[in-house]
């Protein structure tokens, strides 16, 4: 994926006072005190910041973005209110730039239909993942596989919904990468969103400990 129209996108937007995200996972995902917490998609850092203060000093949290202009205001919001546990990494979701089981807690919002291959990004949040960590995604699913036209249209995937997939697709891609316990907290009606007809969702699931059913 051209992520290009997508940077500039998200770059230009900064500074401004607009909220991206599109989801509540953050509300749902309760990290606990001492453990490690990645956001993919961070932007600004407004939910890294908040995990960071609920894992305390003894915890870290990781803000993943691939817009240069987002991760340099998230990093002057973490320095102007002096917060040291946090670390904004600029890298893709299909190639995350850490460690092999590094997190106890994974969050999303509205930020993995951005990937043309979606089954990398969850692949890289398996292996981030520490045996029995988990996730909390929010995002979204179209009702009908979206044109192929659009599929690779930057303003398209910038107006987040040219990537959705179904959501047999989405739910059979976590299963067959071995996710288990996989819960939608919550689901709503479809509605328009550009050229397509999509539901939003904020699915939770986790790494399991060991064999296939832990």
């Amino acid at each position: 994926m051209d992520y290009s129209a997508i940077n500039i996108r998200y770059d230009k937007l900064a500074g401004s006072e607009c909220c991206l995200s599109c989801g509540g996972a953050i509300n749902y995902a309760k990290p606990k005190t001492g453990e490690v917490c990645v956001d993919l998609g961070s932007g600004r850092g407004t939910d890294v910041l908040r995990m960071a203060d609920e894992v305390g000093e003894s915890g870290f949290v990781y803000g993943i973005d691939i817009s240069e202009g987002m991760l340099e205001k998230a990093r002057q919001n973490a320095a102007r209110l002096e917060i040291p546990n946090v670390s904004f990494v600029r890298c893709d979701l299909e190639n995350i730039s850490l460690s092999t089981e590094v997190a106890d807690l994974v969050i999303s919002n509205c930020t993995i239909n951005h990937a043309s291959d979606k089954e990398a990004v969850w692949s890289e949040i398996h292996r981030i993942l520490k045996k029995g960590g988990r996730f909390v995604i929010s995002d979204i699913y179209a009702t009908s596989p979206i044109a192929e036209e659009y599929r690779n249209d930057p303003a398209a995937v910038a107006e987040c919904w040219a990537g959705a997939v179904t959501r047999n697709e989405y739910l059979d891609t976590l299963r067959k990468l071995g996710f288990t316990g996989i819960e939608i907290i919550e689901e709503s009606k479809p509605y328009q969103k550009g050229k397509a007809e999509v539901v939003s969702l904020t699915i939770a699931g986790k790494r399991p400990i060991g064999g296939c059913c832990s």
